[in-house]
């Protein structure tokens, strides 16, 4: 019986393209042993996932694999669909990085994640069923049994990323490919899928095979790393050698680039916000959907809070972090202060003006965002420089197109973008580069307020590096004022002057980012903070954790806002509940009301 569950020696993998064939990996070796998990680092192109897709028999029509892969002793490189089929989604399971084209879209959950069960375990589709809904609950989906029967863009992206791991998980597979699998999550679900994953490796004895550039998760799940550039493998060890000990200069690159919470690269190059009346007041602004609930003939309503009395200022100059767990409404009230969104209650007042829908029209060149996902906010029919101009044949109509044309190129060196690229499309150029093109569409009108969601969160750590550099110059040559939203807290310490924590809609602490980030009072702040990933193995797997107990309550419900309250708490389900108060425990640091006895008993 082999000693390995994996072995991989000289692959190589080439495609096919019009400009020639490509090299994507060039002879590639490495092993996995029963129950370790190896890391595989590396940046977007060097080869990482195609390794293990050509292992695995899961390349393109125009994608060529030599060398070979042996699994369980058997070697699958070639070897026919039936034995393949056999094999994935049983025997050997992945975690795709994006969730959504991972998943059937015309498919309920259940369907897709029954048919593993049924085809693989010869399950009946009722233990079928409640297989789903338990390996749900453990990865931490609220209200698991309705989200079953819901369909993939009903999800969030945590929890779309957050099925997939279930379902890859719940075979108790031999190998687990997982790859980038906690890019989407915030850090206490992302810290408690690594603990599942972890389980599963110790339990079971499960190989897994760990594809990220996150090189906390790395530090903390790791025993043997291989980093890889251009196709290669340029250094591969022990974590904990490999972390202290880099040997390789790209290995070097890679840890310098990792933004850490115990210590700020950039904070000292943030400039201070100006004095004066704020640029946005933001006053108990309230947003709310309503949702049916129920299956009966009468379908009852009930109002999702997603954002319940918000309320903030921004200083010109500023940059106000936003942190909080997917559904914890950071998206929504940054749509809600741009208008994007209508406001069921409060007021948002920009430049002391309160925002209806024609001063709204007067200010928009004021007030842009920066999305998520650069690929999907550019329009794919569109050439970079037509994206970039938009804005100004909208707001700039007097402009040419050559002094259009001249302003795109100019913002596009300020962005760290050749001009060349003025004529490529979206899909020509890499992440890193499609996310500067969306920053100089938001910086070609000059605004005074810049949205950025999740702007740096799927990158890797080199170009986050860049970008957040990058939007602080930016802050520095035009003055202009951001809402940061990430689950990354040590970006947020980077670039953030204050912070805001969010959950369930509500605001449980803020204050200056060096002391929130230090001195956090909210014991839901402090268990974001411990499950941070750390980027030092020897941290990352000695620290004390904290720890939130039980499922993320549902937002329809309101007695959910009391979670660290329940001093205060009616059982009851329908009526109106207490709001928990914000104190200022310190000049310019506020926190919300909780029961000291219960935070303890939560971070046990």
């Amino acid at each position: 019986m082999s000693a390995s569950v994996l072995d991989i020696t000289d692959l190589k993998v080439s495609f096919d393209t019009p400009d020639g064939v490509v090299e994507a990996v060039k002879g590639v070796s490495f092993s996995i042993a029963p129950g370790e998990c190896l890391g595989v680092v590396g940046e977007s192109g060097s080869g990482k996932s195609q390794t293990f897709l050509a292992a695995l028999g899961l390349l393109p029509h125009n994608g060529r694999a030599a060398g070979a892969v042996r699994f369980l002793g058997q070697d699958i490189l070639g070897a026919s669909p039936r034995i393949l089929n056999s094999l994935r989604g049983h025997k050997v399971s992945f975690v795709f990085q994006d969730p959504l084209t991972a998943l059937t879209p015309h498919l309920r959950i259940e369907t897709q994640m029954m048919e593993t069960l049924i085809q693989h375990l010869k399950m009946d589709k009722p233990a079928a069923r409640a297989r789903c809904v338990e390996w749900l609950e453990r990865v931490r989906i609220p209200e698991a049994a309705r989200r079953l029967r819901q369909y993939p863009h009903e999800l969030s992206g945590g929890m779309r990323q957050r099925v997939m791991i279930a379902m890859a998980m719940m075979t108790d597979p031999s190998l687990l490919i997982a790859d980038e699998p906690t890019t989407a999550l915030d850090a206490t679900v992302q810290a408690q899928v690594l603990d599942l994953m972890e389980d599963l490796r110790r339990d079971t004895n499960t190989a897994v095979a760990l594809i990220t550039h996150d090189m906390g998760v790395i530090a903390r799940m790791a025993q043997r790393v291989v980093v890889m550039r251009r196709g290669e493998i340029v250094e591969q060890g022990p974590v904990g050698a490999l972390f202290h000990e880099p040997k390789h200069d790209y290995t070097r690159m890679l840890l310098e680039s990792v933004p850490r919470i115990s210590s700020s690269r950039l904070g000292a190059e943030r400039a201070p916000p100006q004095d004066g009346p704020p640029l946005l007041s933001v006053k108990d602004l309230k947003v709310q959907f309503p949702v049916v609930v129920g299956d009966g003939l009468i379908p009852k309503i009930k109002q999702l809070r997603a954002v319940d009395g918000v309320g903030f200022t921004l200083q010109p100059g500023e940059t106000l972090g936003v942190v909080g767990e997917s559904g914890c409404g950071k998206s929504t009230l940054a749509r809600a202060v741009l208008q994007l969104l209508p406001a069921s209650a409060g007021g948002v007042s920009f430049l002391g003006l309160g925002l209806n829908q024609k001063e709204i029209r007067n200010t928009r060149k004021d007030l842009q965002i920066v999305f998520q996902d650069p690929l999907a906010s550019l329009d794919p029919r569109q050439t970079v420089g037509a994206s970039v101009a938009e804005p100004l044949r909208s707001f700039r109509p007097e402009l040419n197109r050559l002094q259009r044309e001249d302003l795109v190129r100019e913002m596009l060196v300020k962005v760290g973008l050749d001009p060349a690229l003025i004529n490529r499309y979206p899909h020509e150029l890499s992440g890193g580069q499609n996310q500067r093109v969306g920053i100089a569409r938001a910086m070609i009108m000059r605004p005074k307020l810049v949205v950025c969601d999740e702007a740096v969160s799927a990158l890797d750590v080199s170009i986050q590096a860049q970008i957040v550099r990058l939007l602080m110059n930016l802050q520095k040559e035009f003055g202009l004022s951001m809402l940061f939203i990430s689950h990354d807290l040590a970006v947020v310490k980077e670039i953030s002057h204050r912070v805001m924590v969010l959950y369930l809609g509500r605001v449980v602490e803020c204050g200056a980012s060096e002391v929130i980030l230090a001195d956090p009072r909210h014991p839901y702040t402090k268990a974001l903070l411990a499950a941070a990933p750390e980027p030092d193995p020897e941290a990352a797997r000695n620290r004390p954790r904290v720890r939130l107990e039980g499922d993320l309550p549902s937002p329809l419900d309101r007695r959910a806002a009391l979670r660290f309250l329940k001093s205060k708490l009616v059982d009851d389900p329908e009526i109106e509940q207490y709001r928990p108060q914000l104190l200022e425990v310190a000049p310019g640091h506020w926190v919300a009301e909780f029961d000291p006895q219960e935070a303890i008993h939560e971070a046990a």
